[in-house]
């Protein structure tokens, strides 16, 4: 998460932070929280992406093709025929990369707005504020 603070100024111009300053200040801590948890919900959407694609791959491995495929929809699973069960996996797939592409379009989104806020804020404020990513 971003580090949002201001510094108390070193011998510069004493500078105001007027309302507006702080409502741009809130708002880029509010988009930076949000494109964190953006950041994490395409990661959980990868890894089920991965084990989605994981799971096709074991499929092509089945030695007895008539043999029912358990697949879990919820929190059941239902026995299906191999092709079927093929057929769900690609359209679970092809759902969660357009997911993923939307979390993604959000994100460049907020980063836009960020570097936007980032640009006025450090111009008024230079560095008597700090709005740079925490190293954790």
């Amino acid at each position: 998460m971003a580090a949002v603070s201001l510094k108390p100024s070193q011998g510069d111009a004493d500078v105001q932070v007027t309302y507006e300053d702080q409502q741009k200040i809130n708002t880029f801590a509010n988009k930076n929280a949000k494109l964190v948890e953006l950041k994490e919900e395409i990661e959980a959407k990868q890894k089920e992406l991965q084990n989605l694609e994981d799971a096709s791959d074991d499929l092509l491995m089945v030695d007895d093709e008539s043999a029912p495929i358990p697949y879990r929809i919820g929190e059941v699973f239902i026995s299906m025929p191999l092709e079927a069960t093929q057929e769900k996996l690609e359209e679970a797939k092809t759902q969660i990369q357009q997911q993923i592409a939307g979390l993604n379009a959000q994100a460049d989104e907020i980063k836009g707005v960020l570097g936007k806020l980032k640009v006025e804020l450090y111009a008024k404020f230079s560095n008597n504020i700090n709005l740079e990513m925490d190293e954790d």
